[in-house]
């Protein structure tokens, strides 16, 4: 206590002092003259206070003293364990089986023991983690039960038209409150499951959370609502002006907020959107840890400015159920005109309440989309579906369903224009947002099959309808060009109708199956969209499919008197399926079609059509067009192989080169025809098939019949077969290389004795036969040949 002095000291202010020590200075300090350093109550409490400063000091050295004694006996005692331990181990490692069983025994209790202190830490971490709960669930309930009587329902007074400031500014100060107990409690769960799984803990303080929110909710919204109510929302509808045609712009009351009603009215906004972000939060968190549904959570402030809209709408759309277009109308209408005030007021709220991935102007087309949705669902579609199932209405119904998903696709088109911009940024596909009115369809898939019978039936009359025109199976006459080998290569880029020769009823066809993909478009549902897509363009594919088998089947007469007209008959099915599959193979690797090849693959889909869907969308249509192409190909084929060989039957039997000429002739015309009316790929594959038949057959009628050959007869073989080489010249630059066979039996005949004499006696294999230019013979045929020779 030497140096002490008292001057020195800064005292503490009184505020700052606990309630025992002003107590103990008042008891000591009654005057001013107490407090003087002369005075007899100033050295009493200074010796009192020295003393009791000696008095710790010896207290602390004391236990300074203590402490040390105990840790040096704890620390022997430490040694003496280990040591004892060792001395355990030793004894154990070198005693008998005794030894061992006690050993084991030790080492099985001290497990035990370390699982009792871990189920002992667990319990207390539960135990205090499910305090700190209570503790919060608690204040959140005190908070909301607190005003009034205490019963659900009343935490705020009724709200009146005539609101202040200063009563809203207590009401979102509790809710504020509420919503804060709330995110402490969800941040305790989040962190304590990242470790632990406490289910039943988590599920109850859900359920009274939820409790709690069930009446927060309702109120912030009514007090919203009210709010809303008292600058004069909703606006009047001029219904009028919408039957007449006429576009004024409405008036907003948004735009028409100041003062008072805007800094309350943003209050408000503030207050849905903090307690919509911590919804939105609870939901992910179910969704992801308890298996629970995940919610599609809109903005509800929003909402609340489309609810009281939807009422005075709904008045108006009951008096047009027989004028649809005049709904559509009148929401795009109010849409558009609301635009800027969402825009320019709402959004900057949004951005301010932080919460994250939402727009204001597309929550505000989506809820003004789901009002039109809603009310076709309630009072539109059900009436038509039943009058449906009536005979003498179908063709009606049809009519009207049909007209008024004409109407729903325009609109969509319409208002997901007003969002081009921002969903350009944001949201690159608006309709994944249900910002569709078909979104009718997605929950009704009894609704979604009537409208893809409608569709189908549709279709097929309309492509009936073309069918009946006499120019259905035209093709461009400018198209049907002859080849020139220099232009092979182009000739088999295929991209266009005219490329592939396809008749115009093949255009009409796709051009009827777009429109119908073109009219699913916007379905939100990607299953739905898969579904519709199934139930009518690939179906219609199906039925194109047997349009052109029946019109190949019109060609198909014998072989002796198959003329011209039958190959183009045949040829323009063939152009039309080869036409469709690649459009069908394109329409496949988009992106829309593979999304919903995925969807599909991993849906209960995917069990029905095992093997399906895996790669391409319309993959059985393609194979039904691609068999098709390849079946009267092969028939064509087939055709053109067997008139060759009846009129070479001669040939084969006196050599008379006449005949084998006016097959020649006879082949060379049917070739012109399919050159100039089948598509390049596939009379690519004909031409080049054609010339390996006529190779195999050639070279087994030579092999198979008794003729010799004398130098005369292979000089006249010879130009026999580069008249027929002539034949395959306009499609290629060395049509000889198409007929190996030919080609080999015209170096036999060629060969001179020597030559002859030495391959037949020569080694049998084909490095040997190469030698001599034979690579495509074998030895048993080339001996043959060779002893068909006359020297």
């Amino acid at each position: 206590m030497e140096g002490w002095d008292p001057q020195n000291l800064i005292l503490p202010e009184v505020g700052k002092l606990c309630r025992s020590q002003s107590e103990y200075l008042d008891q000591h300090f009654k005057t001013q003259k107490d407090v003087s350093s002369s005075s007899t109550s100033s050295s009493c409490l200074l010796s009192e206070w020295t003393k009791h400063c000696s008095d710790y000091d010896n207290r602390l050295l004391h236990l300074r003293t203590t402490l040390m004694d105990r840790t040096l006996s704890w620390i022997s005692s430490s040694f003496r364990a280990k040591a004892s331990l060792s001395n355990l181990n030793l004894t154990l490692s070198a005693s008998s089986q005794y030894g061992t069983a006690l050993k084991r025994l030790l080492g099985e209790e001290l497990r035990l023991l370390a699982l009792q202190l871990h189920r002992i830490h667990f319990i207390r971490q539960y135990v205090e983690t499910a305090l700190r709960l209570e503790a919060l669930v608690g204040d959140l309930e005190d908070v909301v039960f607190s005003s009034g009587n205490h019963r659900p329902g009343n935490m705020f007074a009724k709200f009146s038209t005539l609101l202040t400031s200063q009563d809203f500014g207590v009401k979102e100060e509790k809710l504020l409150k509420a919503i804060k107990a709330m995110n402490d409690v969800e941040e305790i769960i989040v962190n304590v499951e990242k470790s632990q799984q406490w289910h039943h803990l988590f599920k109850s303080v859900d359920h009274r959370v939820d409790k709690t929110l069930a009446i927060l909710r309702p109120e912030a919204l009514a007090e919203h609502r009210a709010l809303l109510a008292s600058f004069g929302w909703p606006p009047k509808l001029l219904a009028s002006k919408v039957e007449s045609g006429g576009l004024s712009k409405l008036l907003n009351p948004l735009l028409l907020m100041h003062g008072n009603e805007k800094k309350s009215y943003a209050q408000s906004f503030h207050v849905l959107c903090t307690l919509q972000q911590l919804h939105s939060r609870r939901e992910a968190r179910k969704f992801k840890t308890l298996g629970q549904k995940e919610c599609e959570i809109r903005l509800w402030a929003i909402d609340e400015l489309v609810t009281p809209l939807a009422v005075r709408m709904e008045y108006h759309f009951v008096k047009w159920a027989e004028q649809p277009e005049f709904m559509f109308a009148l929401v795009y209408r109010v849409t558009r005109d609301f635009m800027e005030g969402v825009s320019d007021i709402l959004q900057p709220l949004i951005d301010a309440a932080r919460l994250t991935s939402y727009s204001a102007n597309e929550a505000w087309v989506s809820a003004m989309v789901h009002i039109l949705s809603g009310f076709l669902t309630k009072n539109v579609f059900p009436a038509l579906a039943e009058r449906y199932k009536e005979k003498d209405m179908k063709l009606e119904v049809i009519s009207l369903w049909l007209h008024l998903v004409d109407l729903i696709v325009a609109f969509d088109k319409q208002m997901q224009s007003l969002l081009r911009y921002e969903t350009c940024l944001l949201f690159p596909d608006a309709q994944r947002r249900g910002i569709s009115v078909l979104i009718v369809f997605c929950d009704r898939p009894d609704w979604l099959k009537i409208w893809a019978k409608m569709e189908l039936k549709d279709g097929w009359k309309k492509l009936k309808a073309v069918l009946k025109d006499a120019k259905a199976w035209q093709i461009d006459d400018k198209h049907r060009v002859d080849f020139d080998v220099s232009t092979i290569c182009e000739t088999f880029l295929l991209s266009s109708r005219e490329a592939h020769k396809a008749p115009f009823v093949a255009e009409s066809a796709l051009k009827i199956a777009q429109e119908m993909i073109d009219r699913c478009q916007t379905l939100p549902d990607i299953l739905s969209r898969a579904k519709f897509v199934r139930s009518t363009v690939a179906r219609f594919f199906w039925y194109f499919s047997n349009v052109l088998l029946l019109h190949c089947r019109n060609a198909e007469l014998p072989p002796e008197e198959l003329d011209g007209s039958a190959f183009v008959r045949a040829c323009e099915s063939i152009n039309a399926a080869r036409y469709v599959e690649s459009k069908l193979q394109e329409w496949s690797d988009d992106a829309s079609f593979l999304e919903m090849t995925i969807a599909e693959s991993n849906s209960n889909m995917q069990e029905q059509h095992q093997g399906f869907y895996d790669d391409c969308f319309f993959e059985e249509e393609i194979k039904c067009l691609a068999e098709l192409e390849t079946n009267w190909l092969m028939e064509i084929i087939a055709v053109l192989l067997r008139q060759f060989e009846n009129l070479t039957l001669e040939y084969n039997h006196t050599e008379d080169s006449n005949a084998f000429i006016e097959a020649l002739q006879s082949l060379k015309s049917q070739l012109h025809v399919l050159k100039k009316n089948l598509n390049g790929k596939d009379f690519l594959d004909l031409w080049r098939s054609v010339a390996d038949g006529l190779d195999h057959f050639i070279c087994g009628s030579i092999l198979g019949g008794d003729v010799k050959f004398s130098k005369k007869q292979s000089n006249e073989f010879g130009t026999d077969m580069q008249a027929l080489f002539l034949v395959f010249q306009p499609f290629c630059a060395r049509p000889e290389a198409f007929f190996p066979c030919i080609r080999d039996i015209l170096k036999l005949l060629a060969m001179s004795g020597e030559e002859v004499k030495h391959l037949l006696v020569g080694k049998k294999s084909e490095k040997y036969m190469q030698s001599y230019g034979i690579s495509h013979l074998r030895f048993d045929l080339v001996e043959k040949t060779l002893r068909k020779l006359k020297f």
